[in-house]
């Protein structure tokens, strides 16, 4: 049999293993030759020290009862007892005499079967054939921004970003240009401007890269009537068949189709002259009304304009005819919505009027009406003007009262960004998350400020492996690393905990810290974990997280990979955990 150093040496683990600044005593130790360097046996004997690993040294102890080793059966009551799977038929898997060293079971507990994320809900496996409304969507806000909104630079990078992440709907504010041609920036303000054209050409190049499922175009349209005219020219020159141009059926639908119906198409989000049942008609009668930009947030910045405020714009027919499932309306009120606004016809709203919204929509007893509102129609909340530094607001509230179109800055890597990639990381990462059955359902009575109790989960921080050095430049720049745990969901959920710090070990700290969160609507609860570089004179810095929602959490043993701040991965840096999650009663 290969030792289990010799596999890891092939694939360069062991040069990694070398580049720590831990190792360096341990390779001292083990160079019992005093050559400099390591060879067979002390390179066994190095690996061994490196990996080892006391907590799952207790472990495998406690199960493993055949010889010193696990047996299929002893690993059967391991999966049932600990991980509660069911799934695995062992003896198929297993070798000869159907046992486990610990060596295996350590690479188990590392690999897919055992990460926290449940592997069964990383390809899309959701039912995609609900009305729009039905889903979450992930959305990004200024989606043309790479930096701040006052100054930063416009391009087209910033929606391939957005776009390989998932996003299903970006923002394009739209100003008249040079040579005739509309341009996109954040209007009154010094970011740098570019070409509509450009943006059109960049969405049609990246939008079904990572998910082939619809990404709505949400227009923020201040442009002539000329300029727009050439808007609608380049999005259906550019974009084609894959452009929602009109409603999918021959008969006029009574509800938005779904994500399966419209895979790999354009939905454009705008202003629409007249209702969308005139297609099917021979009423072709248009509304000519003045307009402003829906959001007016581009004012924001220019708050003593008033010029600006009530600057106002003509609609071209030819862009108002190719706004489909996503007509732009004011918000009246949920009365007036409700008996006013037809299914394709959403609103937007600023954070600050969103969350007034929610919050007193939650306090009027037996009030269901946002909640409701988002049953049958669309709804888009966007960031304040105000944040001029590209922040964000916290999306759970909106997603807890039903909100389909969470909009975020996705140039800004906070945990607001942070919490938006732990809600669409299951469903395939497609950008589409399912609400649930409480918040679709017309005869639900769902109130989030109103709750019944709900299960416990219970969580033990154990371990972490492998903590990245923060200032690469110090030869001796070592953590002290501690571990916050946090629920994000409805308000009677939220929580946070902290476990003690760890001086001066990144490589392998352990914790062995027990916290118990009660949950009230584990449906919409979100689970993250930060890992920070403890310090007593300043801020704690940044190391790591991880957040998924809590549906996908699986009990056990577990381990918790670590992203940077911009979303990606650490490679081998990760924590280990206990999770259970216990029905109350």
């Amino acid at each position: 049999m290969t030792p289990m150093w010799r596999k890891y040496s092939r694939c360069g683990a062991l040069k990694f293993l070398f580049s720590l600044s831990k190792t360096k005593s341990v390779k001292l130790k083990c160079d019992t030759s005093n050559s400099g360097t390591l060879e067979d046996l002390e390179i066994e004997e190095f690996y061994s020290l490196l990996t080892k690993r006391e907590e799952i040294d207790v472990i495998y102890a406690k199960y493993a009862k055949t010889e010193g080793e696990m047996s299929a059966r002893d690993l059967l009551d391991f999966l049932l007892n600990e991980q509660r799977e069911q799934k695995h038929e062992l003896d198929e898997a297993a070798k000869q005499k159907k046992r486990m060293t610990k060596d295996g079971f350590v690479m188990y507990l590392n690999q897919e079967d055992g990460c926290i994320f449940n592997p069964a809900h990383s390809p899309v496996y959701q039912d995609m054939s609900q009305p729009l409304n039905h889903y979450f969507i992930s959305s990004s806000h200024n989606t043309y921004l790479m930096e701040d909104q006052l100054k930063g630079p416009s391009s087209t990078e910033a929606y391939v970003k957005a776009l390989m992440k998932s996003c299903r709907c970006v923002e394009l504010d739209c100003w008249d240009g040079p040579n005739g041609e509309p341009i996109i920036y954040h209007g009154y303000t010094l970011t740098s401007k570019i070409l509509f054209k450009d943006v059109i050409r960049a969405i049609k190049d990246y939008a079904f890269k990572t998910s082939p499922y619809p990404v709505i175009l949400s227009l923020e349209n201040h442009c002539t009537v000329e300029q727009q005219q050439l808007m609608a020219h380049h999005l259906i020159d550019i974009l084609g068949s894959a452009l929602v141009t009109k409603p999918l059926g021959d008969t006029m639908p009574a509800s938005l189709p779904s994500p399966e119906e419209l895979k790999g198409k354009f939905l454009v989000k705008g202003k629409r002259l007249n209702k969308l049942d005139a297609m099917f008609s021979n009423n072709n009668t248009t509304v000519e009304e003045d307009s402003v930009s829906e959001e007016d947030e581009a004012v924001d910045c220019k708050e003593n304009d008033q010029k600006a405020k009530k600057a106002k714009i003509k609609l071209a027919k030819e862009l108002s005819d190719i706004v489909i499932y996503c007509k732009s309306v004011h918000f009246g009120g949920f009365e007036h919505a409700r008996d006013n606004q037809s299914f394709y016809e959403m609103s937007s709203l600023k954070e600050s009027k969103a969350f007034q919204l929610a919050d007193a929509s939650g306090k009027l007893r037996n009030s269901t009406a946002f909640i409701h509102h988002n049953m049958d129609k669309l709804t888009r909340i966007y960031p304040a003007g105000s944040r001029t530094d590209s922040s964000n607001y916290n999306p759970v509230p909106m997603w807890n009262v039903g909100c389909q179109i969470v909009a975020l800055n996705f140039q800004t890597n906070t945990k607001e960004m942070h919490l938006n990639q732990g809600r669409f990381l299951p469903n395939g990462f497609c950008g589409y998350i399912l609400k649930p059955e409480f918040q679709r359902s017309p005869s639900s009575q769902f109130n989030p400020q109103s709750l019944t109790e709900g299960p416990w989960l219970q969580k033990k921080v154990i371990s972490a492996q492998q903590l990245p050095k923060l200032n690469k430049d110090k030869q001796n720049s070592i953590v002290d690393p501690l571990v916050k745990v946090e629920i994000q969901g409805v308000a009677a959920d939220n929580d946070k905990k902290t476990t003690h710090h760890i001086e001066n070990n990144g490589f392998n700290p352990m914790w062995n810290t027990k916290f118990e969160f009660p949950i009230s609507v584990p449906e919409l609860a979100l689970l993250r974990f930060v890992v920070e570089d403890h310090d007593s004179a300043s801020q704690n810095d940044y190391i790591g997280q991880y957040c998924l929602p809590l549906t996908s959490v699986r009990n056990g043993y577990r381990h918790v990979p670590l992203l940077t701040k911009r979303g990606d991965i650490i490679p081998s840096a990760g924590l280990f955990v206990h999770i259970m999650l216990m029905d109350q009663k």
